[in-house]
């Protein structure tokens, strides 16, 4: 819906436009979609918060919300920016078990109870690894941030997470 009524609004501004014209508005269309979908995955990226204490550390989260996606995840990327994430949404409360099959750089996996806090954190884990690593208790999401990052922001469990 959000971006629905972006587009809506910058139709409206760009009919009020006496410049406005057919290429425009393919530019503008262009550039909003870059902004919100992940050049890499193609997914919908959202703003994500993790508030630690009075600090908040802001992300931009891929949000892989279908089967294939959380299936795919991150694996085979070669690089996440520090300030990049990506967001497994989980529509039943259950545990968690992820691995690192055919994932090349190692990752923070962040669990989140379903009182959208931390629960745990699996930090640095190891590329290619078929282990699992697994959450405490059941969680409605699992975020990945590029590993170390939890430790050098100084997240923690009990940080409250919201996107």
């Amino acid at each position: 819906m959000r971006k629905a009524l972006s587009g809506i609004a910058a139709a409206i501004l760009m009919a009020c436009s006496p410049q406005a014209g057919a290429d425009t508005a393919v530019a503008a269309s262009e550039t909003q979609d870059a902004a919100t979908t992940h050049p890499v995955s193609g997914l919908e990226v959202v703003p994500l918060t993790v508030t630690s204490g009075d600090t908040v550390h802001r992300f931009r989260a891929e949000v892989a919300d279908t089967p294939e996606a959380q299936t795919r995840g991150l694996m085979f990327r070669t690089e996440l920016g520090p300030d990049e994430a990506m967001i497994f949404p989980r529509d039943d409360l259950r545990p968690a078990r992820f691995w690192m099959k055919n994932t090349p750089i190692p990752l923070d996996i962040i669990f989140i109870g379903p009182d959208g806090r931390i629960a745990n954190i699996a930090a640095m884990t190891t590329p290619y690894s078929l282990d699992g690593v697994e959450s405490e208790g059941a969680v409605s999401a699992i975020l990945e941030i590029a590993g170390g990052r939890a430790a050098e922001l100084g997240i923690a469990s009990g940080d409250a997470v919201a996107w």
